[in-house]
Formats: C-alpha cells, sequence, structure tokens
C-alpha cells in the first residue's frame, strides 16, 4: 500500500470514529477514559495538535466542536449526565495508571 492510500484510509477510519462518538451520546466521556484512556476531548486535543503541525492554527473549542459535531458547552448542556460514584473512583483509578 502507498503512503497516500494509507494516509486516505486512516482519515475515512477518523471520520468514521467521529461520526460513531456522535451518534452514541449515550457514551459518556469519563466512561471513553475509564475504559480507553481517551476522550472526545482528547481526540479534539490531538486534532488541534496535528493542525498546528501543519501551521493550521485552531481553538481548543473550535478543534473539539470537530469531534462533537457542535460546540463542546452545547453537547454537555444536551448529553452530559453528572459522573456516578463508581465512574469518579474508576478515573481515580485509571488516571494514576496513565501518569
Amino acid at each position: 500500500m502507498d503512503d497516500r492510500t494509507g494516509t486516505d484510509i486512516e482519515a475515512a477510519v477518523f471520520r468514521r470514529l467521529v461520526a460513531h462518538l456522535r451518534a452514541r451520546t449515550d457514551v459518556q466521556n469519563i466512561d471513553l477514559m475509564n475504559l480507553a484512556g481517551f476522550c472526545r476531548n482528547c481526540l479534539g486535543d490531538w486534532y488541534r495538535e496535528a493542525a498546528a503541525e501543519r501551521g493550521v492554527i485552531l481553538e481548543k473549542d473550535e478543534a473539539r466542536a470537530i469531534v462533537y459535531g457542535m460546540p463542546p458547552a452545547e453537547w454537555k448542556r444536551r448529553y452530559q449526565k453528572e459522573a456516578t460514584a463508581e465512574q469518579r473512583a474508576a478515573f481515580e483509578r485509571a488516571s494514576k495508571m496513565h501518569k
């Protein structure tokens, strides 16, 4: 496979992941962090960093909106639930593993 084809495939996979996360508003960011060590915010931050490496400057919320499909504050207002004690405890345990 040539580099261009590989990049095209990677871009398609990213778009599919973003579409999946946009559709699965029931999946909370804390659950993603607890299970996978990343969340929608991380993807937006990684997007912003990759853009900056190419000379494209994006604000944090601007890049995160690309992942959320809307401003992050609006997504939080619509879909984010209060984290349970169990979720917060799991986050504390998981965050120690990622330092």
